[in-house]
């Protein structure tokens, strides 16, 4: 077959079938147009779920009645020049295609009167029809300054592509997404949508803050983190989802770089690690995340329908996100159990902080203090834990670590985050008293995370403490443990387990790390060894460390069912307090929960 030109209406009908595949990526293109051209109110009226009609007026700078036609064919935009424009492109839309393509395959009415009075015609609208490719001439129209356009029958004229469509329900969701997320990254823009005739969407030009709110939702308002951070010319604010509110849902998460919404691999990849450490492997985390950068250092020319991307420092943008929400997420226990009072909410006369007495609340055991490294009195305005609580004859013991000593009386200081101990539920929860109210720990969960922490610190610094066994434990092994372990046991003996071969079928073990010197040593062992039987010591030592540091920090963490003592308890509190992510155990599950007095004033119907 001979080569021969394609014509005009082909080479639009062709673009039309990577720009617009269906009616959500046409809204999408004249949004962004509306966007660029400075509109503060858009209204968007939809018919079918888009097929039918697709209706949108904006009060943008509008065209001038001589480039209405320009508007409407390939290659022609406003936006870009030259090379150097395109490597600068801060607009949204710059192609010069989307128009046209969208004119090949529907019947389109553009209508727009300009701003700029040095156009001639722009002392009133102007209006052109197309329809299927085919121009027709300017005409006088009504309309304030701005754009209208009003797009009828999409793919009329090719059947195949409309086979392809969803239901009208499915379409109209792709839609309404499109438009909730530019009404996210611009919520100086007051948007309204329409769908067969009833309002569906009415936003009002708010604070950032207050459209999330009405976009995403009060839940996720609720229970999300401010993120704020900058890195050279690297810039990062938004919200981030509390772990505990994570859910397995993807629909929440969205990214927007220079106010362009993307879907890029490299920042869910960094977003995803940042959350490795505190959330469980079957939940995903929600955001709402707004990267801000010169235009030179992304690329958005990418696909045609912009919404991939490629960063000139793939590997920098990478570190900053990961570092930046990591941080966020490793804040201290303090920042999330201060809650500030509800307005108009009645503040209890009496006073928050009075330290629990339990006396007709017999502890039978009474314990050492074998779980908890001694730590610090906990910083009060000079108050130390242990002055006048009524606590200070429950242990004798030497084992009893100052911070977990008895509590300052009411007044004394101010009190802890995670407020004072009470007693322990079923063996397995911790019950404790702070200003917002009550508060639930899971004690093996909480403890776990805070010896996790504690192994990552002390392998990071390299200075792993061991615990020598008072008499070597022997177990048998499986040969090829055996093999695989024996190149390896000065690196093991790194980490605080200190093995020798026996024989090709055992190993004794002669210490453990020192965090871990009440775990059964034997339990201990055989989970190192059946890490190391899946993974190698080598790649278990590197990219899984910190998987197996939370198998021994599970093994090493208080049981359920161990009775303990108050000053025990209130020595977990204090150590939660000092730790990383304590919110969240190892496996991403909560470690805690606080129930606030209006909420429990709710449950007994108080000032009804």
């Amino acid at each position: 077959m001979s080569i021969r030109v394609l014509p005009d209406v082909l080479i639009s009908q062709i673009a039309a079938g990577e720009v617009v595949e269906r009616p959500a990526a046409a809204l999408k293109e004249i949004l962004e147009n509306s966007l660029d051209a400075g509109a503060t109110d858009i209204q968007i009226d939809l018919e079918q779920g888009g097929v039918k009609r697709i209706r949108v007026s904006d009060n943008g700078c509008g065209i001038p009645r001589d480039e209405l036609a320009l508007a409407l064919t390939r290659h022609a935009t406003s936006k870009i020049a030259s090379l150097a424009d395109l490597e600068q492109v801060a607009s949204l839309g710059f192609r010069g295609e989307a128009l046209a393509s969208i004119a090949a395959i529907a019947r389109v009415q553009l209508s727009s009167r300009s701003a700029n009075s040095d156009h001639t015609g722009a002392e009133h609208a102007w209006t052109v029809q197309v329809e299927g490719g085919r121009l027709g001439d300017p005409a006088p129209a009504a309309r304030a300054t701005g754009t209208t356009l009003d797009i009828q029958d999409l793919f009329f004229n090719t059947p195949a592509r409309r086979k392809f469509l969803k239901t009208e329900g499915t379409e109209y969701a792709h839609c309404a997404e499109t438009v909730r997320r530019l009404a996210l990254a611009n919520p100086q823009v007051a948007f309204t949508l329409t769908h067969n005739g009833r309002v569906q969407l009415r936003l009002n030009a708010e604070p950032a803050h207050a459209r999330v709110r009405q976009v995403l939702g009060e839940a996720f308002e609720a229970n999300t983190i401010a993120v704020d951070a900058a890195g050279g010319a690297l810039r990062v604010s938004g919200w981030v989802i509390r772990p505990g509110a994570a859910t397995a849902s993807r629909d929440s998460q969205h990214v927007f770089v220079n106010g362009r919404y993307v879907r890029d691999k490299l920042i869910v990849h960094a977003l995803k690690e940042a959350y490795r450490d505190v959330l469980h492997h079957q939940l995903n985390p929600a955001y709402c995340l707004f990267i801000s950068l010169p235009p030179d250092l992304v690329d958005v020319n990418v696909h045609p329908a912009k919404t991939e991307i490629r960063f000139r420092d793939s590997r920098g943008v990478h570190q900053f996100l990961f570092h930046a929400v990591e941080r966020l997420l490793s804040a201290p226990v303090e920042a999330a159990a201060t809650v500030a009072p509800e307005a108009g909410a009645v503040v209890p006369q009496y006073s928050p902080y009075m330290a629990p007495q339990q006396a007709s609340m017999a502890l039978q055991v009474n314990e050492a203090m074998a779980f908890y490294a001694p730590l610090a009195a906990y910083p009060s305005s000079g108050a130390s834990w242990g002055q006048g609580s009524g606590l200070e004859g429950q242990d004798s013991g030497e084992g009893v670590a100052r911070a977990a000593q008895a509590l300052p009386e009411s007044g004394q200081g101010d009190a802890p985050p995670l407020g004072y101990a009470l007693g322990q539920l079923h063996g397995v929860y911790v019950l404790a008293q702070n200003a917002q109210g009550l508060v639930l720990v899971d004690m093996h969960a909480a403890h776990e995370r805070v010896v996790y922490e504690k192994l990552k610190t002390a392998l990071d610094a390299r200075a792993v403490p061991a615990q020598t066994l008072l008499i070597p434990v022997a177990l048998t092994v499986d040969a090829r443990d055996v093999a695989e372990i024996n190149p390896h046991l000065e690196a093991l003996a790194g980490i605080g387990f200190e093995l020798s071969v026996t024989s090709p079928t055992s190993v004794a073990v002669r210490s453990v790390p020192w965090l871990l010197k009440d775990a059964d040593p034997v339990e201990l062992t055989r989970a190192v060894l059946a890490e190391v039987a899946e993974f190698g010591v080598a790649r278990l030592l590197a990219e899984r460390r910190n998987e197996l540091l939370a198998t021994l920090a599970c093994h090493g963490a208080v049981r359920a069912n161990r009775r303990l003592t108050l000053p025990e308890m209130n020595a977990l509190l204090r150590e939660m307090e000092a730790t990383e992510r304590a919110g969240q155990c190892n496996h991403g599950r909560p470690t805690w929960f606080q129930i606030g007095l209006k909420e429990l004033d709710g449950m007994f119907m108080r000032g009804r």
